[in-house]
C-alpha cells in the first residue's frame, strides 16, 4: 500500500475522509502556559486546492472580548500548520479569572 491508498477508500465526496495528523505547542501567557494541541485534517477530496489541509487548535483565545479558535487552510499539512501556528500566536489566552490557574498540560 502506497502513503495515498487510503484516498481510495473514499466512495463519495460528501464523506469527507480525510486523514488525521496531530502536533502540540505550549503557549505562554499573563497566566502561565497552556498546551494547545492542533489536528491538521488532510482531505481525500477538496475543492480546490488551498483547501487540502485544514489545522484547527483545540482551545479558544481572546475569550472575554469574541472567542477565536485558531486555524488554518494550506495547499500543504506545512501551510495549513503554519497559518493556524500564526492565529495561535496573534491572540492572547484570557484567563477566566485572575487567580484560576490555566488547564493542566
Amino acid at each position: 500500500m502506497s502513503a495515498n491508498d487510503w484516498k481510495y477508500v473514499q466512495r463519495d465526496p460528501s464523506e469527507a475522509l480525510a486523514k488525521l495528523h496531530f502536533f502540540s505547542v505550549v503557549k505562554k501567557h499573563a497566566c502561565g502556559e497552556i498546551e494547545a494541541r492542533i489536528t491538521v485534517k488532510e482531505f481525500a477530496t477538496f475543492k480546490t486546492a488551498d483547501m487540502q489541509f485544514f489545522a484547527q487548535a483545540d482551545i479558544e483565545l481572546n475569550q472575554k472580548t469574541v472567542a477565536f479558535r485558531p486555524f488554518g487552510w494550506g495547499e500543504t499539512l506545512l501551510a495549513a500548520l503554519s497559518e493556524c501556528m500564526r492565529n495561535l500566536r496573534k491572540f492572547e489566552y484570557e484567563c477566566p479569572d485572575p487567580a484560576a490557574e490555566p488547564p493542566l498540560r
